[in-house]
């Protein structure tokens, strides 16, 4: 119990919160009101099994990078708290439980099931040979929409890539907020982002403008739709949101990346799912 405690604080299990709200509003979506009981506990549980992987192969992948950062050096990896060997086993565990429930939808979703865990693979990777590597992060939220789409119908509607490309384009541009931290012990590691390679403040602008991205593509599914006040309503919160993140952090004051990163985005997650929720079903 020790260990699969250590391994659910080191993946930060919680912060699922941000993934599963986003998938379960694009399922409101999909099904023009309450989903059926089926799809949604078979892409809950798709959604639990890929993000645990996700984060489980960043930490085991970076624990030597982790080890020699004073921010990281107290997860449980590079700690010595949780052996690599026990995190690759609920790693396993967690790629069943995957793979599970990807059985349980529609067939299509089987033979590119693989896609998303080799995104979740090369994100960590990616930061060795490109500043650009924010952009793998978010590439795994695009796939989200469109997943989610094909779990339940088989096809790949426009809104579905339109939804995807918003939600990357969220997860990336916060993604570089939270790299700010690390910009020192990057640049001595030889380790690639964009505020290491390009700078704090211009990290903090193509963040801005990737959240603004994002506010336009919500714009353009609620047209699509034809969706209500409810949804309006969600873009309006979500846009203060986002302002409230940006303004909390600067390139002289980081000291609030954590409040950005973890309040403002689990707000933004939580108010979609439920508003959107309430316009397909009210």
């Amino acid at each position: 119990m020790k260990s699969l405690r250590s391994f659910l604080e080191t993946i930060r299990f919680e912060h699922t919160l941000f993934a599963l709200p986003f998938a379960y509003a694009t399922l409101f979506l999909v099904a023009g009101g309450w989903p059926r009981a089926h799809d949604f506990f078979w892409i809950t549980a798709a959604m639990v099994g890929a993000r645990t992987v996700g984060m489980a192969l960043n930490r085991i992948i970076d624990a030597r990078i982790d080890a020699r950062n004073p921010r990281t050096a107290g997860r449980a990896i590079p700690a010595g708290k949780l052996a690599s060997s026990k995190a690759w086993v609920f790693t396993g565990i967690a790629a069943v439980l995957y793979a599970s429930a990807v059985f349980q939808l529609n067939p299509v979703c089987r033979w590119l099931s693989p896609i998303p865990l080799a995104a979740m693979t090369l994100y960590p990777y990616a930061k060795r040979f490109t500043p650009f590597a924010h952009l793998f992060l978010g590439l795994v939220y695009v796939m989200i929409p469109a997943g989610i789409w094909l779990a339940v119908t088989g096809t790949l509607p426009l809104i579905a890539v339109v939804m995807g490309i918003g939600a990357g384009l969220w997860v990336a541009g916060f993604d570089m907020i939270y790299a700010c931290q690390d910009v020192e012990v990057d640049r001595r590691e030889k380790l690639h982002s964009i505020p290491a390679d390009f700078g704090i403040a211009r990290a903090l602008s193509v963040s801005s403008a990737f959240h603004l991205g994002f506010i336009v593509s919500l714009l353009v599914v609620v047209q699509m739709i034809h969706g209500g006040r409810w949804f309006y309503g969600a873009i309006c919160l979500s846009a203060l949101a986002m302002v409230y993140e940006h303004r909390l952090v600067s390139p002289q004051d980081l000291s609030r990346v954590n409040a950005a990163f973890f309040t403002a985005n689990g707000v933004v997650s939580v108010v979609l799912f439920v508003m959107i929720a309430l316009d397909r079903v009210v």
